[in-house]
């Protein structure tokens, strides 16, 4: 698995600062992803760390790689569980939302937008979003904000910022394994 595609995509998760992140892999065969999966799922279970695969098109595989403790500490917020009740999401039980997300990724002809919950993004602009992908945008960087503007802008630049020491620790030799930040 390319150490350096998942670095640029999911540094900030990786550090331990996002709940989660994707990233798409090219595979000879779905038991070649299968099994890099489980290998990074190896490296990095015990910090906390988790990929499933989401997805798949052709002979490329989407990965979600995610912080369960944070995922379900992010759910419990009332307007992030308001939002994948809506969406018909169980959302007091992760497992059953990613295998839901990954339906909805395979089956829906839109793009469902509430993975940006799994991703951590705030609900007041997953909801913005949802609402008017094009109306009431205050800025865009890692998600389009419809909220707290200033808030939004520092946790780019902490993401930008991560991914670039992250991107030059890795020049250096470090893994990913090394870099993962342990948070359990």
């Amino acid at each position: 698995m390319p150490e350096q595609q998942i670095i640029e995509q999911c540094a900030p998760t990786l550090a331990g600062i996002k709940t989660g992140s994707l990233f798409s892999i090219e595979f000879e065969s779905e038991e070649a992803a299968r099994e890099d999966i489980r290998q990074l799922n190896r490296m990095l279970r015990k910090k906390g760390l988790r990929a499933v695969p989401v997805g798949r098109q052709k002979n490329r595989t989407l990965i979600y790689l995610f912080r369960p403790d944070y995922l379900r500490k992010d759910f419990c917020d009332p307007d992030a569980a308001a939002i994948l009740k809506e969406k018909g999401y169980p959302f007091d039980n992760i497992n059953v939302c990613i295998a839901q997300l990954a339906r909805h990724l395979k089956k829906d002809e839109c793009f469902p937008h509430e993975i940006g919950l799994f991703l951590g993004y705030p609900p007041v602009d997953v909801r913005g979003f949802m609402n008017s992908p094009k109306e009431g945008v205050k800025c865009v960087g890692y998600w389009k904000v419809y909220g707290d503007q200033e808030k939004a802008e520092q946790t780019f630049l902490q993401f930008r910022k991560c991914t670039e020491i992250f991107r030059r620790q890795h020049l250096q030799g470090a893994s990913i394994a090394q870099l993962a930040v342990g948070t359990i």
